[in-house]
Parts: structure tokens; sequence; C-alpha cells
């Protein structure tokens, strides 16, 4: 500290730049992470370390300089909207002061011509609508939450005019845990790397907190919820995990000659600002010498009307011979919409399947043959969200994907099983 006093470079080398519109100072975890000059930089690890106050403070650091432009992100528009989420606190930073919210955009406009803006990625290749914008801060908030594919898509956002005087900074902050763990303790906290560093803040880090109030709810939580969001803990393992990433290898291709399923989930409703509802997922699986390929997974959040139209198109693309399986709801509104998408598909071979049972249980046939070695993936820009809620179930909010999956893999053994005891 006595260094720090006497020698003034070194002091402002470590002060963060700070304005009107950062209303309480930074904590020195907080500080830390406002001053690196890295591309990336990651803040977190245990709930109540300050991280969305971190993040929102790293993007207004420059709404002083014209033309600049943040982006902060969050899973669903729901997540941003949340009480003392990210657009709520910068709600309560920014009222009364001279920034101005434009709602239809969902950004701050500051009299320099400075831009703040919220957004989110709800569904794979969602990323892509930002993709004739350009920002000099993108901020991912909960980034575990997101796919390493979007995330990386994201740097292509990044940019700045010649002679612009603001660096380029693309930064995130999380707990442990999520869909995403696995990828983001492995780019930022295990082994770590220079040129991405992890400020590592725990609860005792925020003194803006009622911590002993705040330490009382996290006992509540299961032990590995308690290592993740008290302790920070990326080893901890979660409770109920079922399958491994290592029992889905990945290759280039199928064999040419295999049977084919495509199996039609359709627990899903058109996504709002609401919630964050189920999917409609198609999942084609082949087997070719007793090994399955998952070849191809189709997942959206479509209406009714949009479905049939989907479902045929898909059906038309998919290789000759491929058999359908549409998953049927109870209830007469289920075996309506069945029939419809059947009467539709006429020329394939579809078969409709009620939903007996619970997901988890239907599918773990399909996860015993990969974790014993007979199970390939097919690279494709899906494989990355597949393996996230695949890995993650049941501890993941959806199951849609593992469910399709199930469903298609029990149409192929089905089929094997029964030329089996036909030859016999």
């Amino acid at each position: 500290m006595t260094l720090v006093r006497s020698t003034p470079a070194l002091r402002k080398l470590l002060t963060p730049r700070l304005n009107k519109y950062i209303r309480h100072s930074p904590t020195p975890k907080q500080a830390a992470f406002l001053v690196l000059d890295q591309i990336e930089a990651m803040y977190g690890g245990a709930a109540g370390g300050g991280k969305s106050d971190a993040l929102l403070m790293a993007a207004l650091q420059y709404v002083d300089v014209p033309g600049y432009a943040a982006l902060l992100l969050r899973r669903t528009y729901a997540d941003l909207k949340l009480p003392e989420a990210l657009m709520d606190r910068a709600a309560q930073w920014l009222a009364g002061l001279d920034a101005k919210w434009v709602s239809n955009a969902t950004q701050w406009r500051f009299p320099s011509g400075a831009t703040l803006t919220f957004g989110y990625l709800d569904a794979p290749r969602s990323e892509e609508r930002y993709q004739s914008s350009a920002y000099q801060f993108i901020g991912l908030d909960e980034l575990t939450q997101f796919t390493e594919r979007q995330y990386r898509y994201m740097f292509s956002r990044l940019r700045r005019i010649e002679g612009m005087a603001v660096p380029l900074r693309m930064r995130s902050a999380t707990n442990p845990g999520g869909v995403g763990h696995e990828w983001v303790k492995a780019r930022f906290v295990n082994p770590g790397a220079p040129d991405r560093p992890f400020i590592r803040a725990l609860l005792i880090d925020n003194p803006y907190l009622d911590q002993r109030e705040y330490e009382e709810s996290l006992a509540l939580l299961t032990p590995t919820q308690r290592a993740w969001y008290r302790y920070g803990d990326w080893d901890a393992i979660p409770e109920g995990a079922i399958a491994q990433r290592e029992w889905f290898p990945i290759v280039e291709r199928a064999p040419l000659v295999a049977r084919r399923a495509r199996f039609w989930d359709f627990a899903s409703t058109r996504a709002t600002a609401r919630g964050d509802p189920d999917w409609t997922v198609g999942t084609r699986i082949s087997e070719a010498d007793g090994i399955y390929y998952v070849e191809h997974v189709l997942r959206g959040r479509w209406g009714p009307g949009e479905v049939e139209n989907i479902v045929k198109q898909t059906a038309a693309a998919d290789p000759s011979g491929t058999a359908i399986g549409l998953e049927q709801e109870g209830g007469s509104a289920g075996v309506l919409f069945t029939q419809s998408l059947i009467r539709a598909l006429a020329g394939y071979y579809v078969r409709a399947f009620p939903a007996v049972g619970d997901k988890v249980t239907r599918t773990m046939p399909f996860i015993g043959q990969a974790q014993n070695g007979y199970v390939r993936l097919v690279r494709g820009s899906w494989n990355e969200t597949w393996l996230d809620e695949i890995t993650m179930v049941p501890n993941y909010g959806h199951d849609d994907q593992w469910d399709s999956a199930g469903g298609a893999f029990a149409m192929l053994f089905r089929g094997l099983r029964e030329a089996r005891s036909h030859d016999g």
C-alpha cells in the first residue's frame, strides 16, 4: 500500500475509471476487475460476491465517450427483467440522471451519444441476431447459462472505429453450475490463463450485502449447491447427474447404409417474455453394426401451425426411409394434434407413441448404450447445446432433447428386436 501511495503512476494504473453513472464505490475485487486490460475476463464464483454490479460498472465505464456502445446479455428476456437483475439495477442507478431510457430498443442513451443495450440469447443461433451490430463492450451475466458457441460468436461483434480511445472488452460474471459449467471452468478456472483472468469473489468480499442473512439462506441449499454458491467450488459434482460427455465421441459422418429414425418431442409453446418454456425437438439417430449415431437435432420454439410445416420440411430433407416417431400427449387435444400430423406426413412411415412414464427412465436404455461405447455424435452446430442438456439431466430445467433422443433410440431398438424375433 505504501508503494501505491508513493508512486502516482502505479496508483493511477490500479485505480479504475469511474464516472457519475457508477453509483457506488467498487469493492476491492470489483476494482481489480475494472482495471483489467485483457480483451476477456470473468468475475464471480460464489453467490453474493457482487458480480452483477461488477458487470454493470464495467459496461458504464466509458459511456461519456462519443460513439461508445455496450451490450449486456442474459439467457432470456425474463432473466433481464427480474428484480435486482441487470435492467432493474441499471434503472435504479440511472434514474434522475441525464441518461434516457428507450424502451423499444431496451437501451439507455447518454448525452455523449453512447448507448447501453440489454439483450438475450434464448435459442441456438440466436446470437446471429447481432450480426450487423458493433460494440466495444459485451458482458454476459450468468455465463454458465450460455453455450460456448454463443460466447465465442460474440467476439465477432467487438470492434471500434480507428482512433476511438476505448478498449475492446468481453466480460462475464457467473457462479458454478448450469449447462455451461464445464466449458466455462475449462476456459477461465482450470488451469487459468493470464490472457483470460478470473476474479474470484465470495460473499465476504461484498460489504453492501447483509451477509449474515444471506448465509442463512445459503445454508438451506443442497450440499452441491452450497459448494457452488457459498464457496464458489467449481469441482463440486451435481447430485444425480447421469451422463458424461466422454460417452459421446464426435465423428464426421455416419454410415450411408443404416436404419434411421427421427423422433419428435412436442413439449413446447412459443417463447414469450414471461418465462423459459420448453422446446419442440426432433432427433434423428441411425444404427449400423450395433453403433448408434445421433446424426441431427432440430430444436425450436414454434407455434402449432409452424410445427406442422417444420416436421414436413424435415421429413422431406431426411434420408429416404427415415422412420418418423411422434410423441402423443394425453388428452383429446394431443390425439387430434398427432393425427393431424400423421395425415400431413402421408407417404412416410409414421408412428405415434403415447408418453408413458417419466422422461429420465424412458431414455436410460439409450444412455446405457452410450456408457458402454455404442453411441456417436455426428459433428454439427447443435453438438454443444445437446451435450450441455444431456449431461445435466435431471438437474437442468429442460429435458426435451433428452426425451427426443430416447424416443429415436427406442424406435430403432424396438425395430431391431422385432426383426430378430421374426428371423428366429
